[in-house]
């Protein structure tokens, strides 16, 4: 099999910058220290494919081709993977250059495309694969894709959970035991997302292989109207936390339900941001809220909540699964870094979610980009979710 790769490089720079997206932010993120995601990602992916193909779970013994350009849009990923060549990477890249590089690939008759990046690589490539028509007797747009998640936002139903189920995939389209199935092509309007607001379009739809435990389709939003006394019950229950103990900090997380809490709690929070808040360093009596943290700033405030001992004090993170995928970590929340992750601890997170999400969510999703950290979530378990007044359920994080 020929497996075509396109790396994104500008893709998740502003992640953990707490940028809402990277489109056209690039060179900002860059001068602010941000350091490559979706080609380490990928780097990830290869190297697990490479080990698929070594072990017995290759049945068929048979090899896989991988082709791309040289540089940061492919060859500087594959490590020592060998790799065909077709073309050079530009030191600056652009939604043309994705475009150019999937037209040579399929050209290349390529049987699959493995990306990194996030929602808007993946739209440059889905309407790129619809404007070739067909090549070589196929249909250009039939192409199976799969994606790494390197962005800071992936409601596209084409990307695998992590990049090593990425490789899963790949493998097993190989084999022959996944077959191809339509996924929508989400995005959010980048415009609108800045400003705080979610407004998730359809853009198209792809072809990739199916499978309910790899790839993590396709976001949806669930709460509804009917779910507001839920909602005050939830945030009676934070504001019994903070009485209980009133040097708890608490982090809250991005989404629609803790944005509903928080206003239930006098709060007008970051719908889209990680938002801290705490006992005033001024007036321990006050409590402060600090929005729209990024990773350094959350290191920051973390650090100085602590006691004369230097022991950090309580301290809670507040997440909400994302609809119809499931994460919790990993998914438009990428200022939770491993490090703030590690400060924070991880017996110290509580999941928040309505009856509606709840509904057919049988496991949560961990990606840290840390495996290490992941390895840790997974031998956990299970988390606790916050599912109404003093009422916690426990769901199982996915293997």
């Amino acid at each position: 099999m020929r497996v075509g790769i396109i790396v994104n490089p500008d893709a998740g720079l502003g992640g953990r910058l707490g940028f809402k997206g990277s489109d056209g932010r690039a060179e900002e993120a860059r001068a602010a220290g941000a350091q490559d995601r979706s080609g380490p990602r990928m780097q990830q992916c290869v190297e697990k494919l490479s080990e698929l193909l070594d072990s017995s779970l290759n049945r068929q013994g048979e090899e896989i081709e991988l082709i791309c350009w040289s540089g940061a849009m492919g060859s500087s990923w594959m490590g020592q993977t060998p790799a065909t060549i077709i073309g050079e990477s530009p030191q600056l890249t652009s939604a043309q250059d994705t475009a150019l590089l999937v037209k040579q690939l399929i050209d290349s008759e390529v049987d699959l495309l493995l990306y990194a990046g996030g929602d808007g690589t993946t739209r440059d490539i889905v309407k790129t694969l619809g404007t070739l028509g067909e090549v070589n007797g196929k249909s250009a747009s039939k192409t199976a894709i799969v994606g790494v998640p390197g962005g800071v936002k992936m409601h596209s139903g084409c990307f695998a959970t992590t990049p090593k189920a990425a490789a899963e995939v790949v493998l097993a389209y190989h084999l022959g035991d996944l077959r191809t199935g339509i996924t929508e092509v989400m995005d959010l309007d980048e415009e609108v997302y800045q400003t705080g607001v979610w407004k998730v379009r359809m853009y198209g739809e792809a072809w990739t292989p199916s499978s309910p435990r790899f790839m993590q389709g396709a976001k949806q939003q669930v709460e509804r109207v009917s779910e507001e006394d839920t909602i005050e019950a939830l945030a009676e229950h934070v504001k019994t936390l903070i009485v209980d103990d009133d040097d708890l900090m608490i982090v809250w997380g991005s989404g629609g339900t803790l944005n509903r809490i928080g206003k239930h709690c006098g709060h007008d929070l970051t719908l889209l941001g990680i938002d801290v808040e705490s006992p005033s360093l001024v007036d321990g009596n006050k409590r402060t809220l600090n929005l729209d943290l990024n990773e350094q700033g959350l290191l920051e405030i973390i650090d100085q909540h602590s006691d004369s001992n230097g022991q950090t004090k309580p301290i809670l993170l507040l997440l909400s699964p994302m609809g119809g995928q499931g994460f919790l970590i990993g998914r438009g929340n990428l200022q939770l870094s491993p490090d703030v992750l590690r400060k924070i601890g991880i017996e110290n997170i509580l999941g928040v979610a309505t009856p509606s999400k709840l509904i057919g969510l049988s496991n949560v999703r961990i990606d840290t980009g840390d495996t290490i950290l992941d390895e840790k979530f997974q031998e956990k378990r299970f988390i606790k979710i916050l599912q109404g007044f003093r009422t916690t359920r426990l769901i199982r994080i996915a293997q």
